[in-house]
């Protein structure tokens, strides 16, 4: 199957990064490459981007997409919380935009043997790097009865999670449960009939919550934050777009605290905790698809954008 994504607040999102053309940016999650195409669009012979992302098959779909634009582009297989990492192997210590385009693509979406969508039957995997052994199959027979509980409320917000992992646990003692469809049904019993009647799909939280644990994906994002800021060059910006509400939380905080991490009580005069501004955030409001974008493509509903700008006298590293 070939490797289709639309690119989610496309225009937005390179016009935040500000680019400049002589400059370096990093696609932490290529993809297909929609992203990074526009950004090269905007760069001179000078101008590089680095494109990274962990699905062996976006790398293809990517190398293929912006072959035309070779001498600015070098992409790696890695996961973006390797950042800083394969940049310095790669001698580059300071670039002038990052840009992360979370959550599950299309292509993966729509590749049914790839276990993301509850839409299709198909073994239960939900892996955004292949290469890694853990998959959604070996989370839903081996996890406790807690674990799934505690993963299915906070990762998917979902009020009948209890429910759900009281019932996973119970089938699979009569035979493991391998499929998305074998898992969408105990789903399904797990919640009324009234709620399944007046909502989405009732596994759409479930899948999500899975997914999230396999590939870690919070945790990724919060531990990575910070060291993409550091990354930046004066002026440089992050920017960064979430599909759900764990995510945007999690930037929103992060680059609140990066604008402002001045620990001192409210009511001292002056700021003695010596915690130095990194940046600031430009967007106060998240940036949201407009209607004709909600139109082409229903994907962009949830989407949102947050920016951050590096500052101009952050604090020097050693």
């Amino acid at each position: 199957m070939e490797f289709k994504h639309t690119s989610v607040l496309l225009h937005e999102t390179v016009d935040g990064l500000n680019i400049q053309a002589d400059g370096s940016y990093v696609d932490g999650t290529l993809g297909g490459g929609g992203h990074a195409f526009e950004v090269c669009k905007h760069l001179s012979n000078k101008g590089s981007i680095i494109g990274i992302d962990q699905d062996e098959m976006a790398i293809e779909a990517a190398t293929k997409r912006l072959s035309t634009f070779d001498g600015n582009v070098i992409i790696i297989r890695s996961n973006y919380k390797d950042m800083k990492v394969v940049l310095q192997e790669r001698g580059i210590y300071k670039v002038d935009g990052i840009l992360l385009d979370l959550g599950v693509s299309s292509y993966q979406l729509d590749t049914p043997e790839r276990g993301f969508s509850y839409r299709e039957d198909a073994p239960l995997d939900m892996r955004m790097d292949t290469r890694q052994e853990l998959t959604a199959r070996d989370i839903v027979n081996t996890y406790s009865e807690m674990d799934l509980y505690r993963i299915i409320r906070d990762y998917g917000e979902d009020k009948f999670a209890k429910n759900i992992a009281k019932n996973i646990v119970k089938e699979r003692q009569n035979r493991s449960i391998d499929t998305t469809n074998e898992l969408t049904e105990i789903i399904k019993m797990s919640i009324p009939m009234k709620i399944r009647k007046k909502g989405g799909h009732p596994s759409k939280k479930t899948f999500q919550a899975i997914r999230i644990e396999l590939n870690k994906e919070l945790e990724v994002l919060r531990n990575t934050l910070e060291d993409m800021i550091d990354l930046l060059n004066p002026g440089g910006r992050l920017c960064i777009i979430t599909f759900h509400s764990l995510e945007d939380r999690i930037v929103k905080q992060l680059f609140r605290k990066a604008e402002n991490p001045c620990t001192c009580p409210p009511d001292f005069p002056i700021c003695v905790c010596g915690n130095q501004s990194k940046g600031k955030v430009i967007t106060r409001k998240p940036i949201l698809p407009g209607e004709e974008e909600l139109n082409e493509n229903s994907r962009s509903k949830s989407a949102k954008l947050r920016i951050f700008e590096r500052s101009n006298h952050g604090k020097p590293e050693s």
